[in-house]
């Protein structure tokens, strides 16, 4: 591909990023003609100055038989009516810009954010934080800064052109011709330069999203960096994201300089070339005085828009590489989907499982779980038990549909996951992950995201039944006690408890616990061992645990090893099988239990 096709493939794939940009936000379109129409009177509003003073010049001062002040004073008056009109239209529409671009570009952070979150788990694992934030934040922020400033001189300067070049044409064509020669070899540079802005502003943007996973990836294991004294490597590592923000900012606003620089240049010959024709014109009197000054005027008001629009290039690439990592976002099917209305819910009553031949595979490596059959009937208690990555938080992933196996089907009350509306699945099936993750609110609010519309005497009751009363009691505010942000006023098993009562009151048919008590000391774990035997009656519970209550607790227990379930049965059979992978982890339970 020569530079001309490239340059040619780059800016229709600009305006085609541009267009599919603006399908995004409907909001948009909203007033459109309204704000048309008002730009159409501030743009021809301007052409009034340089009219008035070649009418005032030709037909008030240097007319025969003059000067004639009524002349001059009629035509300052008209000028300054319609200076006011459009001074009015150009507020209006800047407001109307400036409103319906914030509601647009709202809508379009909400959608791309609603997007990300649909996104499988697989999908939000490989990207980092940080980089998926820029683009719901910075990205759009680059949007907004052009279509407030950008779009705004693009309606204005468009028009502004247009009609300067026509009455320029009227005064004097030879005059317009320098005009529009001078210019043809800035079309070309702005050409040559816009694929090379596009490919600088998009390393920009996406070094803006490495920097700001880098920042949060500091600011959220700074108590790790502290404790392994490792800060100075830290912020070695956080000033090399920065750095390589700031290097490719300054290679794209290089670029940038040299089209706007161009733009100077060229407007400076531009005005050269029209004084000295304009002189020439004038002694042999095919101008006049008021044409001449007028078409200085008209000049200026061609050379800035369209110098300015070299400014307007620079933050257009920029919006551009901003809506290029949104619609990578948007375009981005969730590979698990909501079938929606071509789904079905689950029916009333309690809830049974089935694992039909499921593989699973993380991309770019070996099966995780491979040939996974098991059926668990409804109410059953179950323990998955395993060595650490032998696949159990996996298999507990798959059972509540954050993820889909690659092969096999993975069933509720006989219906496969994949048919099954989020809204149905969500409501009857809760999982508490091993963290316990906690939103910046209090205690109270946490477990309310599972149930709104709970009080505080409820709250309570689901507390006290849990065998924490005494636990609540003891904050510093009871229930209004503030978490912080992921829970970090809190303990680590502080943060389970909660995480435990949020689902306890979301009363679910399935209930999945992924290590959910694995860091609650041996006092919680005795209360919370009756709590749960009490919580888990009468609904089929899967508990992914290392202890050993957890799975002597259990009606079954599941085994994996390297991906497979090689044992399945009750803690008692299973545990008289000498040699065996549960018998060894018993024993090691059993030993670490004596050491404790």
């Amino acid at each position: 591909m020569t530079t001309v096709e490239a340059a040619v493939a780059a800016e229709q794939g600009s305006w085609h990023t541009f267009k599919r940009g603006l399908a995004l936000s409907p909001e948009l379109r909203s007033g459109l003609a309204g704000t048309l129409a008002l730009a159409v009177v501030a743009t021809a509003g301007r052409i009034v100055v340089p009219v008035a003073i070649q009418q005032g010049i030709d037909r008030g001062v240097v007319a025969d038989g003059g000067p004639y002040p009524s002349v001059v004073a009629t035509v300052a008056l008209i000028s300054l009516a319609v200076l006011t009109l459009t001074i009015a239209a150009s507020y209006m529409m800047n407001v109307r810009l400036f409103t319906v671009s914030e509601t647009a570009l709202a809508g379009l952070r909400a959608r791309a954010f609603r997007h990300v979150h649909d996104l499988s788990m697989l999908h939000q694992q490989s990207e980092r934080r940080g980089t998926l934030t820029s683009r719901v934040t910075t990205d759009i922020d680059q949007i907004s800064q052009f279509l407030q400033f950008g779009g705004i001189m693009l309606l204005i300067s468009g028009g502004q052109v247009l009609i300067a070049t026509v009455v320029m044409f009227t005064y004097s064509w030879q005059l317009a011709l320098v005009v529009l020669v001078t210019f043809m070899p800035l079309i070309w540079i702005v050409r040559f330069l816009q694929r090379r802005l596009a490919a600088a502003y998009k390393k920009s943007r996406e070094r803006v999203g490495t920097m700001l996973g880098g920042i949060a990836e500091t600011v959220v294991g700074a108590s790790v960096i502290r404790a392994y004294g490792v800060q100075e490597r830290t912020e070695e590592r956080l000033d090399g994201a920065i750095d390589g923000y700031r290097n490719a900012q300054f290679k794209a606003l290089r670029r940038s300089v040299f089209s706007f620089s161009s733009g100077e240049i060229t407007s400076g010959i531009c005005l050269s070339g029209v004084v000295i024709v304009g002189v020439l014109l004038g002694v042999d009197r095919d101008i006049s005085v008021g044409q001449f000054t007028a078409f200085l005027f008209l000049t200026t008001l061609f050379v800035q828009p369209v110098q300015m629009g070299t400014e307007i290039l620079n933050d257009a690439q920029n919006a551009i590489a901003g809506w290029r990592r949104v619609l990578d976002v948007m375009d981005t099917e969730p590979d698990v989907a909501d079938p929606g209305e071509n789904g079905t819910d689950l029916a009333a009553g309690p809830v049974s499982v089935a694992f039909e031949g499921v593989h699973f595979a993380y991309p770019g490596g070996p099966e995780v779980l491979s040939a996974v059959n098991v059926d668990i009937p409804a109410q059953a208690r179950i323990a998955v038990v395993g060595e650490t990555g032998s696949g159990k938080t996996t298999f507990a992933k798959l059972l509540t549909r954050l993820m889909d196996p690659a092969q096999g089907d993975v069933k509720l009350s006989g219906v496969p996951l994949t048919g099954l509306r989020f809204a149905s699945l969500r409501r009857r099936v809760v999982m508490v992950p091993q963290d316990g993750f906690l939103f910046d609110a209090t205690v109270a609010e946490n477990v309310r995201f599972a149930r709104p519309e709970i009080g505080d005497a409820e709250l309570y009751l689901a507390f006290t039944e849990l065998g924490l009363a005494d636990w609540v009691d003891g904050l510093p505010n009871g229930l209004d006690t503030a978490v912080g942000e992921r829970g970090e006023a809190l303990s680590v098993g502080e943060r389970q408890l909660v995480a435990l009562a949020r689902a306890y009151v979301a009363d679910p048919d399935l209930l999945v616990l992924d290590e959910a008590t694995s860091a609650v000391d041996p006092a919680t774990e005795v209360r919370l061992a009756r709590a749960l035997d009490a919580v888990t009656r009468g609904r089929t519970t899967v508990a992914i645990a290392h202890r050993l209550s957890t799975a002597e607790a259990a009606d079954r227990v599941l085994v994996f090893d390297a991906g497979r379930i090689v044992q399945n049965g009750s803690h008692a059979e299973l545990v008289a099988q000498a040699d065996s992978v549960y018998a060894k982890l018993h024993a090691s339970w059993v030993e670490q239990t004596r050491s404790n």
